[in-house]
């Protein structure tokens, strides 16, 4: 398998099933309405899981921006890939978004509330505070990128063993990190699904905050240059 199409594959799985158990906890008449929190961060983990699992002997598995951009700064992932890889991670974050909606269509239709239809698809904070909500998903990235690091060691890539505890790190970071902002901790988590909210024609949605779109994915961003820089020079 091409490491592109591995990598649209895994993020379409970490997205499909990601913000597939938020449509099922927050969307009207869904059984798992009012699932929680909990359920909610789980899912995301198992999210995690699956994707780095299915896909870690294709293409490292990165499924994220942040992660790719990190490797390249360390100098295990090569610059000339970068572009073509958040690409694809961009792209498989739509496709895993597009199923999230069909699969919940007439849950969707049967919810009133806009913020809560916006919200399946992307991060909205609890407490809009632009700079501060940057600086939680700075924080929040760099902490996963740290903790990556060292589940990785000195290998370039995410090998499927190493997929379990990746997902409990992911797991981790929604409980305890996750409240502020949602944790999007990926720019194409975000960014792939506020692009599909934008092209769907979901009835009765609002406008897809494009206001707040830069901070899940810059604050990811500069938080994995962050822990790629603390982790090569200080603590590796």
């Amino acid at each position: 398998m091409s490491p592109y199409l591995a990598e649209i594959i895994g993020t379409a799985f970490l997205i499909v099933l990601g913000d597939g158990v938020v449509a099922s906890v927050i969307l009207a008449k869904s059984k798992g309405n009012q699932g929680g929190w909990i359920v909610i961060t789980l899912g995301w983990g198992m999210a995690v899981f699956i994707g780095v699992y299915a896909t870690a002997k294709y293409s490292g598995a990165h499924l994220n921006p942040a992660v790719t951009f990190a490797q390249a700064l360390q100098g295990k992932f090569p610059w000339e890939q970068v572009p073509a890889y958040m690409a694809a991670q961009v792209g498989g974050a739509m496709l895993g978004a597009l199923l999230v909606w069909l699969c919940y269509k007439k849950h969707f239709d049967a919810t009133t509330d806009a913020d809560t239809k916006l919200g399946v698809f992307c991060t909205i904070p609890a407490i809009r505070d632009l700079k501060y909500n940057f600086l939680t998903e700075f924080i929040a990235t760099m902490v996963f990128i740290l903790a990556i690091s060292y589940i990785t060691g000195p290998t370039a890539g995410i090998g499927s063993l190493d997929a379990l505890p990746v997902a409990f790190v992911v797991l981790a970071i929604g409980l305890s990190l996750g409240g502020p902002t949602g944790y999007a901790i990926n720019p194409a988590r975000d960014l792939g699904p506020r692009l599909m909210h934008f092209l769907l024609p979901i009835s009765g949605k609002r406008d897809s905050d494009w206001a707040y779109a830069w901070v899940p994915v810059f604050g990811p961003l500069a938080g994995a240059a962050a822990g790629a820089f603390l982790y090569q020079y200080f603590l590796s």
